[in-house]
């Protein structure tokens, strides 16, 4: 029988109250608030945070307060700068390239939930992976959908709302986000 986990990690829909899965959401929360505690310069001391949090190499700018609900869905690429309250859902993956810039109370969610109240009562979630290409800036207050891939260059206006791919070398803006113009 596949785990909720499992389930989650193969992009099934999958039952966010699993204790397996609250557990490693706590365990999650539980490391952001440490890292958000942290005096600005205790730079090593938040540095071990992260690589505690993401598992990985690469030491990327996350400004405090930081949020996501597991940690190891994520994986960034050098030079990625994440300003102040930044949250990503990662119950898919969320892979974000090199030389990103991510404003202030920018939300990057991979879930969603069924339309129907009696299956999200029990918890029913999907997710759907997120990719964010390199030299991307995604301006404050944006929010990125399941799903969505936006290609290499491309600019994300303050306050939209992308809810579908976004083209390489353009700017979106507005809710949902619309191409207004390439980049030159």
């Amino acid at each position: 029988m596949i785990s909720e986990k499992q389930k989650m990690l193969s992009g099934l829909p999958f039952n966010a109250l699993d204790p397996e899965l609250v557990k490693e959401r706590k365990r999650a929360k539980a490391l952001c608030f440490e890292y958000n505690q942290l005096h600005p310069d205790q730079k090593g001391m938040r540095q071990q945070k992260l690589s505690k949090l993401l598992g990985q190499g690469f030491k990327p700018t996350i400004e405090p307060n930081f949020q996501c609900d597991y940690g190891y869905n994520i994986q960034l690429g050098e030079n990625v700068y994440i300003n102040h309250n930044g949250t990503i859902l990662d119950a898919a993956p969320v892979t974000i390239g090199n030389n990103v810039m991510i404003g202030p109370n920018v939300v990057i969610s991979t879930t969603t939930h069924p339309l129907q109240a009696s299956e999200r009562k029990k918890g029913t979630t999907e997710a759907a992976a997120i990719t964010i290409a390199q030299d991307v800036w995604i301006g404050m207050g944006a929010t990125i959908l399941p799903g969505v891939t936006i290609d290499e260059g491309a600019v994300i206006a303050a306050g939209s709302v992308v809810t579908k791919n976004v083209a390489k070398q353009t700017l979106v803006a507005g809710v949902p986000a619309k191409m207004l113009k390439k980049i030159t």
